[in-house]
């Protein structure tokens, strides 16, 4: 994933899915590519041709805030957009290593044990805490029941992306598979943006885009997000359909970390099964060994 291959494709991705009706410009009949031209790219931020072919080639190094804000506009990019064209010129500038620090890639980072107990405070609703990469490194007990099938492939620390593209099961538990496998890839491709060093994340995309045709074709659609908030729906093998809205909240302690919590509307179905579901954690954590699900 180097970096000006990253940019390249990035801003090449962005302008072809752009019309020049979209842009307020003629089409000007026949086109050779779809999208929007790099002469018009250019125009449109008000800088040279040459000048905007040598960004496309992936030279971000040195570019003044100015110019980045006039391509984002030029290419419409929203948030999560500008906010990874932003990380790629830090990364080009070598400033992202000045921006955050680095988290370590020796060792595995583990949960201090107050984290551990605010999550187990947390009685109502499912919540952990990840890395960029999709790694569960922290859960509470709802949470841990919630993403079963994700925790019994025995993965340490579980994998979230690894979940969706190479196990089967994850069609079932994500009613909305193809939304789930979208926001997976797109979280993945702003840490890669983010953190462009992290061989960890280097592995990862490396076997998804060997081992699933799926995440292949999902990576080099460039798609990045901001996932703050929203809602997801699931269907637990033992508590059925569950509809939960969730907030991710990014650690200010933990760089590159970020917290999410899920709930059910009150009064609603999800919130009775999420009730259920803390009642069957209870009794699969005091077994030994776990009890399997059953099959359904």
């Amino acid at each position: 994933m180097d970096n000006r291959d990253e940019v390249r494709e990035f801003l090449v991705s962005r302008r072809a899915r752009i019309t020049p009706e979209q842009a307020g410009l003629r089409s000007g009949g026949k086109r050779r590519v779809p999208g929007l031209r790099r002469s018009e790219v250019a125009a449109l931020a008000d800088v040279s041709v040459e000048y905007y072919a040598k960004l496309e080639r992936g030279q971000l190094a040195g570019v003044s805030p100015g110019v980045l804000e006039a391509v984002a506009g030029a290419l419409r990019l929203d948030d999560a957009e500008r906010a990874h064209l932003l990380n790629l010129a830090q990364a080009a500038n070598g400033s992202d290593a000045l921006a955050r620090p680095r988290r370590p890639v020796t060792r595995r980072w583990t949960p201090h044990r107050t984290l551990q107990w605010t999550l187990d405070a947390v009685t109502e609703g499912p919540a952990f805490v990840r890395n960029g990469r999709l790694d569960v490194l922290a859960a509470n007990r709802l949470a841990r029941a919630l993403f079963h099938d994700v925790h019994a492939t025995g993965q340490q620390p579980p994998n979230l992306a690894r979940f969706t593209f190479l196990d089967p099961a994850s069609r079932r538990f994500y009613p909305d598979w193809d939304s789930a496998a979208d926001v997976s890839v797109a979280i993945l491709r702003t840490e890669a943006g983010r953190d462009p060093h992290d061989k960890g994340l280097h592995d990862l995309v490396g076997e998804l885009s060997t081992r699933s045709d799926a995440f292949r074709t999902r990576w080099g659609a460039h798609n990045v997000r901001l996932h703050g908030t929203g809602v997801k729906r699931f269907r637990h093998a033992v508590v059925g359909d569950l509809t939960l809205a969730y907030e991710g909240l990014e650690m200010p302690a933990a760089a590159g970390l970020t917290l999410t919590i899920f709930a059910a509307e009150p009064g609603s179905p999800s919130e009775e099964r999420l009730r259920l579901l803390a009642s069957w954690a209870v009794t699969q954590e005091a077994d030994t060994p776990t009890r399997p699900l059953p099959n359904g």
